[in-house]
């Protein structure tokens, strides 16, 4: 699960950077503001790559896909981008158990195996 997670965080690390480039043309913002938030939250997205699999970690990582959701507000085209990392997030979550699942059950089966 660790890998697909961090994939998509890294993924929205760019995202999020790039949509900061997008807001600072807006004139009613304050760059040091946008820079502030982006930068928040590009290091959070950084910061749940190692927490994945840790408890919590994916409840985080759910937080930040509504927040680059709302962040549609700012720069429309997070609306569309947000729900596509939501999206990609809840496979990465979803498949990636999977993964782990089959992958304990091989190593318990290769196991037994040594051990016949």
């Amino acid at each position: 699960m660790r890998t697909l997670c961090s994939s998509t965080l890294i993924g929205e690390f760019f995202v999020i950077g790039f949509a900061g480039l997008v807001a600072m043309k807006d004139p009613d913002l304050e760059t040091s503001t946008v820079w502030t938030v982006c930068g928040i939250a590009m290091a959070l997205s950084v910061l749940l790559c190692g927490m994945a699999t840790r408890p919590g970690g994916v409840q985080l990582g759910w937080a930040l896909q509504v927040a680059l959701i709302s962040s549609g507000f700012i720069v429309p085209m997070m609306f569309f981008m947000g729900a596509m990392f939501a999206a990609l997030w809840w496979a990465s979550v979803h498949f990636g158990r999977k993964i782990d699942e089959a992958r304990a059950r091989f190593a318990a089966q290769a196991a037994e195996g040594e051990t016949a």
